[in-house]
């Protein structure tokens, strides 16, 4: 996606890793001038950046375990949960159903703390999750949930520009890409599974870019 955008503005990308813990600030700070990177859009989060609309898509919450481990959420009480730092779930999924969260700063920490046996499972968003499964180094592996708190995800400028150039630009690229198939396409070139969330979003805005047109 952010090649997509850079291809669109004539310019040299550069991708800058970001963590849920700091992707904000980076965008407050200048660091970055734009942030994809799977952030659910909430209100307190709108209070930060800024968040374009529409929605480019949508997640919830699951757990990746050993196959036979984790049948129900309720088995997740007093265990040590692998998890992100900064990632809203946490909180959530501690109070909900007692679970002992080991947060790490990355990704990579988590899933090997996961495979050392230090967590019975990493409390993630399900398409990520999907998407490691699909990739077949997860044998013996399974999400094993229903998932939970499904969130649109927001993409951001900085707050200052939301309403400005190109905070609409943006908003415009989200347009081409919900309507135009990319993002299904994507989606299949990750080994993501397909979202119901992708076909609604581009129901909804064609008859909108018609009229534009």
């Amino acid at each position: 996606m952010a090649k997509d955008v850079a291809k669109a503005l004539g310019v040299k990308l550069k991708l800058v890793p970001v963590q849920s813990s700091n992707r904000m600030q980076f965008l407050q700070q200048g660091r970055i001038d734009l942030m994809i990177a799977t952030m659910s859009d909430r209100t307190d989060r709108r209070k930060i950046v800024g968040i374009v609309e529409p929605n480019y898509y949508t997640s919830g919450t699951n757990l990746l375990a050993k196959k036979g481990v984790v049948t129900k959420w309720t088995d997740l009480k007093g265990k040590p949960t692998c998890g992100k730092q900064g990632a809203f779930y946490n909180k959530v999924v501690s109070k909900r159903y007692g679970a002992k969260i080991v947060a790490f700063v990355n990704n990579a920490e988590a899933k090997q703390a996961l495979r050392d046996g230090k967590c019975v499972g990493w409390v993630y968003d399900y398409s990520s999750i999907g998407s490691d499964l699909a990739s077949g180094q997860w044998p013996g592996f399974e999400m094993p949930l229903n998932s939970e708190d499904d969130n649109p995800w927001g993409l951001a400028v900085p707050v200052e520009e939301i309403d400005g150039v190109w905070g609409n630009f943006m908003a415009g690229m989200q347009y081409r890409w919900l309507t135009s198939g990319r993002l299904t396409e994507l989606e299949k070139k990750w080994g993501i599974q397909p979202t119901a969330f992708l076909k609604m979003q581009a129901e909804k805005l064609t008859p909108a870019r018609k009229h534009l047109k």
